[in-house]
């Protein structure tokens, strides 16, 4: 049987083990999803979704004489 030693007194390398341990029974990600803003810039980003152009630039209506 294990001897009990509080988490706070264990070293850091015996914390990441036992921290391990327990992440393995979870069904979920710990991990916080983020959501870019569409606000800011991003490179990674293709251009036609920045764009609001709807690719009508410029349109002349017929007159009639």
């Amino acid at each position: 049987m294990k001897k009990f030693i509080p988490r706070e007194k264990l070293s850091r390398k015996a914390r990441k083990q036992l921290d391990g341990e327990r992440r393995a029974t979870w069904t979920l990600s710990p991990v916080t999803k983020k959501i870019d803003s569409k606000k800011v810039y991003s490179r990674k980003r293709k251009s036609h979704d920045r764009d609001d152009d709807d690719g009508m630039g410029f349109f002349m209506a017929p007159q009639g004489n």
